[in-house]
């Protein structure tokens, strides 16, 4: 059974990262409802590592030529007219984590003390409801698939609300994006690029603060749940990449608004 809960949490870790439904919500209501207890922060950073590494694997292409050209474009005077679109590229991603690096420092204590299904609630209730804003008002918007400067920020500040127990970071990413008409396929590649670029930093912190800290490994459960995590980002990344049109936003966005809305009654009955 305590092997059961590690490929459990695993997997709710890596399709919730991905989809639209906030993992960090999810993994509270798990705790909370079902008495599944979540590991330590040695675990949230195994399970947070292989998301990462899914993402960097599914897109290691684009990463690839991501790299190259930068620093192709910054040392190379003649390549500069080639890769000069490449390089903005990298400079928008870059601006769009720096407000969710910056919100996540100065609040990341006080976001961890309000974690229940109170707030996992309101925050879901709210996701779904702008993600079904979005659904309708689709068909009322002339995209585009460049990203701009001013989609970049938009989506910076979006995502920094994602810091919110309960604010799905893809989800609020794909708001930003479709309120600045950026078509969802462009946008969801510019989120989960996002994703790596801050996950680098955020595993160097996480790493930091697990100097002192005192938690029981249990091996084999940790790497089942890198496994499976790593398996279920991957597996969803590739899906959502492929699959998901703005039209698909009506499920997340009814999931979410049931979800919030169970969770919110749940803190009052279980008081």
């Amino acid at each position: 059974m305590e092997i059961l809960k590690y490929i459990i949490l695993g997997i709710i870790q890596g399709i919730t990262e991905i989809f639209p439904i906030s993992s960090s919500g999810h993994l509270v209501i798990f705790q909370e409802l079902l008495n599944i207890e979540q590991p330590g922060l040695v675990f949230e950073m195994f399970t947070n590592t292989a998301s990462f590494l899914a993402l960097f694997v599914l897109f290691a292409k684009d990463i690839w030529e991501l790299i190259k050209g930068f620093f192709l474009y910054i040392f190379k005077k003649e390549a500069r007219e080639k890769y000069k679109e490449t390089f903005l590229y990298v400079i928008k991603l870059i601006i769009a984590v720096i407000p969710i690096g910056i919100v996540g420092l100065i609040f990341k204590e006080e976001m961890g003390a309000i974690k229940n299904l109170l707030t996992v609630g309101i925050a879901l209730f709210i996701t779904g409801a702008l993600l079904l804003i979005i659904f309708f008002t689709r068909n009322l918007i002339i995209e585009h698939d460049d990203i701009k400067w001013k989609d970049a920020i938009v989506v910076g500040f979006t995502q920094a609300f994602a810091i919110f127990p309960g604010i799905s970071r893809s989800g609020s990413t794909i708001i930003g994006g479709r309120v600045s008409r950026v078509s969802l396929k462009s946008i969801l590649k510019f989120s989960f690029l996002a994703y790596i670029i801050i996950s680098v930093p955020t595993s160097a912190l996480s790493i930091v603060d697990l100097v002192g800290v005192a938690e029981e490994i249990n091996w084999v459960g940790y790497s089942l749940a890198f496994a499976f995590t790593f398996a279920a980002t991957f597996f969803t990344g590739w899906l959502v990449m492929k699959k998901l049109k703005v039209e698909h936003l009506i499920y997340f966005g009814i999931y979410c608004l049931v979800v919030g809305l169970l969770a919110f009654s749940a803190f009052f009955i279980i008081r």
